[in-house]
């Protein structure tokens, strides 16, 4: 089992920048991707960005050149450096992971933390 803990969400205004971190605990073995979905009141959940465990990066056009995914692999953290946030950034942020073990895929989620821009 994997234990991720979220924290850095909370009430910004427009433009303004958070942090938010993931850390992973727990039967860490070897992690494919780490990553962030949000969720939006009434909508579903989207991807927001992920770095597989080559170090390749994907993120939704919505947060291109505003969000930044990294990793520190010693401390099994992921981090998303959130810039000039808009009022539609505002959603559950969730953090994700992914690993594979003798071939079976197990994903984990943390328990979200809670993103409001104000406008």
């Amino acid at each position: 089992q994997v234990q991720l803990v979220e924290s850095g969400g909370g009430l910004v205004q427009t433009g303004g920048s958070l942090r938010l971190s993931c850390a992973a605990s727990g039967s860490i073995l070897s992690v494919d991707a780490m990553g962030w979905y949000r969720q939006a009141p009434g909508k579903q959940r989207e991807l927001v960005a992920f770095s597989s465990s080559e170090g390749k990066t994907n993120y939704a056009d919505s947060v291109k050149g505003r969000f930044t995914i990294s990793r520190d692999n010693a401390k099994n953290t992921v981090y998303l450096e959130m810039n000039a946030l808009k009022p539609e950034d505002t959603a559950v942020y969730y953090c994700n992971v992914r690993q594979t073990i003798v071939g079976i895929g197990y994903v984990y989620w943390g328990q979200g933390t809670q993103v409001t821009v104000s406008s």
